[in-house]
């Protein structure tokens, strides 16, 4: 009896805990609506300010916009790197964190000095166990990031690389696929490599002059490239949870029906106890 009796503990446990998971999932599954429909409508201002400053080349504009500058040889680089500030999303913060050890490990068997920058508190907490010095850090970023979290992220790095102090800006964040495919990636940020075909901006009219409009470009590229890693990263953490959610609360209800054929098997064998020992001792009363 007492055997059958800690089995419906664990069910009972087993069940609560599917409760848990279930209702995690389905919160995952409407946040993750709304993170996607913010990451599609960033993808397109992204990709359009990229096409336009990469493809566009005139003489004069480094010297002018120091952020257009092509350093001969990488001596000092920055790792900006995006985790999630929680976890019950499988492997996505680990992913990212090895994308970015990965990273900083090739830079540095290369000879370049390195300095790390962390958005999340999953990779803070990663690194700082580890006693990896971190140049600069924020946990402050929900699951709705805005483009003011973008700027705030990129200034401190975009300013060292136009006074000369880094010489490359690596961004490790998730590739949004898919709500079940959300692989980590490096992107380099800085410095801004132009197309192999971009034309010289002499082919074109252009107004306000070459200078004050690429002047203008530079720092909402840089900001959107971070804010579209941002709701990127946002969607994958969700569609990652959802999927660990899901897999947990069907391995709850898997569990459910073991541990519930165990009770039946425990209670079976109590009851033909108890009529064995009925009948034995009807028997011998006889």
């Amino acid at each position: 009896m007492a055997q059958a009796r800690e089995v419906l503990r664990r069910i009972k446990s087993v069940r609560n805990t599917r409760k848990i998971t279930r209702t995690m999932e389905l919160i995952a599954t409407s946040k993750l609506k709304r993170a996607m429909d913010r990451m599609v409508a960033a993808r397109p201002y992204s990709d359009a300010l990229g096409e336009l400053l990469r493809s566009l080349r005139a003489p004069g504009l480094e010297q002018d916009h120091p952020l257009l500058r092509q350093p001969a040889e990488t001596k000092r680089a920055a790792v900006l790197l995006l985790t999630a500030n929680r976890g019950f999303c499988g492997a996505f913060n680990a992913n990212l964190i090895r994308e970015a050890r990965t990273k900083l490990e090739e830079l540095e068997a290369a000879g370049v000095e390195t300095e790390l920058h962390i958005a999340g508190k999953k990779g803070l907490t990663f690194f700082r166990f580890r006693g990896r010095a971190i140049a600069s850090s924020t946990i402050a970023i929900g699951d709705a990031p805005t483009p003011e979290d973008a700027e705030g992220l990129i200034a401190p790095v975009r300013d060292s690389f136009e006074s000369g102090a880094l010489d490359a800006v690596y961004l490790v964040s998730a590739k949004f696929r898919s709500a079940m495919s959300t692989p980590p990636g490096t992107q380099l940020v800085l410095p801004v490599e132009p197309r192999a075909d971009a034309r010289s901006v002499d082919a074109f009219i252009v107004s306000p002059p070459p200078v004050k409009l690429v002047g203008r470009i530079l720092p909402r590229y840089l900001t959107s490239v971070v804010y579209r890693a941002l709701v990127e990263n946002a969607a994958g953490e969700q569609g990652a949870r959802r999927a660990a959610m899901k897999s947990a609360t069907d391995n709850a209800g898997e569990m459910i029906d073991t541990l519930t054929r165990s009770y039946n098997r425990a209670r079976q064998a109590q009851i033909t106890q108890e009529i064995a020992e009925i009948v034995g001792g009807a028997a011998a009363l006889e």
